[in-house]
């Protein structure tokens, strides 16, 4: 047996996920545990502003870690975090949520404590957390052990949130642990599926691939969300079926590839896309999410006769489910049964592209997204926004090992700053590009300076068209209340504390960021200038304002909003 704090353990398991950033905010219900972050060598500790940014920077640290930690305190802090929390739940990333609560005995007592709403009733809370979350549990000594390992394991198999509440007397409460759970590493195997059921769905699948003279492949998501790329990426290669990726998909398959053919969303998409999907006659769909402004305000897909989808716990084929056979073991057993030589699907000669942009020097949405490819390296990190940006990066071709973040599902304005930051702290070697509206960017700007103190080096592009766009197109064009005062957002990092330095307990002095380019450009010329030169500095932070006429949206979110039912 050895002895050591349930805090400890606990940090112990959370590094078994490959987490070593945990963000949050400090609270006077958590700081014994931010404490042992602290003090923990191979942990480092998020600094963020608010809850709000620290749940948007646990989201993106997740897309490109495969999860992540969140600490916040009792009732504000958490409160305050569950816009967040609640989008990493819609889309599938486990982020572990620990919340700081009052002593046991002050729960036990129905002490009336502050950020409580004064009933006694410490349980409020945690059931607004339950509805968001797939795993939770309330710390107790005897079973400290037991509870995070469950919800650790539950959260990352099942790609949720995990919500745990620990007691302010027990964060540094030391406990008896047997050597052999102290040794032995958790168990993230996902369960097998049933050998008899898989078998059964392999024979039909591979019967209906066959049959079929144009079989056509649609990758979603939850290929992304299962880290399942190289599986789907050999898949694609063995078939030479024409492949496509819905815009939650994009970065799960390498553009490069001969039978890649662009973008799919329903009548969102190229026109000569949605040509080729509906000559298929059979649509194999890897890990569908079946969202509105995934689907072209569901106008995506074939008939579900000529369906095969693939999902994370299940499979459809056809008109058949099979319950419990997922994607994770199937794809590559499917792969593996593929035969060697198959008919080639004819392919049109040219895979379809965007219009070209009109010729002039104003920078439009049409010219801002067929040029950004030119000043993305390979292996970068691409973060939008919800908005025109969202939108604008559906036919934007994907240099080779791009990673892109949206949040296509939740769709909460402001998201990208914080998942900006934690995608950064997730692979600090990643060159990251953050393109985000001047609207979503008034909401969660004061993550620049966590940013600047971790030494980060974005490029960000803030595109300005003076006001909410998407709404404007909705509903209320020239109402005041999808308008906000217009900011000199090319000072940004000055304002945000660009070039201080700083002492750090833990690493002693702190080099901030360097500050690169911090410019305003109206036109072609001046934007091209200031990648050119943002990219010649890669150790250093850069923003870069764009403006744009207020009411030029890209093609994709025009179709969006002409079919929206909120019109």
């Amino acid at each position: 047996m050895t002895r050591i704090s349930i805090g400890y353990y606990l940090l112990k398991r959370l590094k078994e996920l490959d987490i070593d950033t945990i963000f949050g905010v400090p609270g006077d219900y958590n700081m014994p545990f931010l404490d042992l972050i602290e003090d923990d060598e191979e942990l480092t500790w998020g600094s963020n502003v608010n809850e709000f940014n620290a749940a948007y920077a646990a989201d993106g640290y997740a897309r490109i870690r495969g999860a992540a930690a969140l600490v916040t305190t009792f009732g504000v802090g958490e409160l305050s975090a569950t816009n967040g929390i609640a989008g990493s739940y819609a889309e599938m990333l486990p982020v572990i949520h620990v919340v700081g609560t009052p002593n046991t005995s002050s729960q036990l007592n129905h002490a009336i404590v502050h950020h409580s709403l004064g009933n006694g009733d410490f349980d409020v809370f945690s059931k607004i957390a339950a509805h968001l979350s797939v795993a939770s549990a309330h710390l107790t000594q005897e079973r400290a052990t037991e509870q995070i390992d469950r919800v650790l394991r539950t959260a990352f198999i099942r790609k949720r949130p995990g919500y745990i509440t620990f007691p302010l007397d027990l964060m540094t409460k030391e406990i008896d642990v047997s050597d052999t759970t102290l040794n032995t590493r958790l168990d993230l195997t996902v369960p097998r599926n049933p050998p008899d059921v898989q078998e059964k769905a392999v024979e039909e699948i591979l019967k209906l691939i066959h049959d079929a003279k144009r079989p056509t492949i649609v990758i979603d998501g939850c290929v992304l969300r299962l880290r399942l790329e190289s599986e789907v990426n050999a898949f694609v290669v063995r078939t030479g079926f024409p492949t496509f990726t819905a815009p939650m998909g994009k970065g799960a398959i390498d553009e490069g590839l001969a039978n890649f053919r662009g973008c799919y969303s329903g009548s969102v998409s190229l026109e000569a896309i949605q040509r080729e999907i509906e000559r298929a006659d059979l649509l194999i769909e890897l890990g569908p999410i079946k969202s509105d402004f995934n689907t072209g305000n569901f106008s995506y897909g074939l008939e579900r006769k000529r369906t095969i989808s693939l999902h994370p716990f299940s499979t459809t084929i056809r008109y058949a489910e099979y319950p419990d056979v997922g994607i994770v073991e199937l794809l590559p057993l499917l792969t593996s049964k593929l035969p060697s030589h198959h008919q080639p699907v004819a392919l049109d000669e040219a895979r379809p592209k965007p219009s070209e942009p009109k010729e002039g020097t104003d920078i439009s949405q049409d010219y801002l997204w067929k040029v950004v490819p030119d000043y993305i390296p390979t292996d970068s990190i691409i973060v939008t926004d919800t908005g025109t940006a969202e939108f604008g990066i559906f036919n934007l071709h994907g240099p080779r090992q791009t990673t892109f973040v949206s949040q296509i599902l939740w769709g909460s304005i402001g998201f990208s700053v914080g998942a900006a930051l934690g995608a950064a702290l997730a692979c600090r070697r990643r060159r990251l590009f953050l393109f985000v509206g001047d609207g979503s960017f008034q909401l969660t700007c004061q993550e620049i300076s966590a940013f600047m103190r971790h030494g980060l080096t974005p490029t960000i592009i803030l595109l300005n068209n003076d006001g909410y766009l998407i709404e404007k197109m909705i509903h209320g064009p020239k109402r005041d209340y999808n308008n906000f005062p217009m900011w000199s957002y090319d000072k940004t990092l000055d304002y945000f504390g660009g070039g201080r330095r700083e002492v750090n307990a833990k690493r002693g002095r702190c080099e901030p960021s360097k500050i690169g380019v911090q410019v305003q450009v109206k036109d072609r010329k001046a934007f091209e200038k200031a990648m050119k030169c943002a990219n010649e500095a890669p150790d250093q932070i850069h923003f870069i304002e764009v403006v744009l006429a207020p009411f030029d949206a890209p093609r994709e979110l025009s179709l969006l909003v002409e079919n929206s039912e909120n019109r």
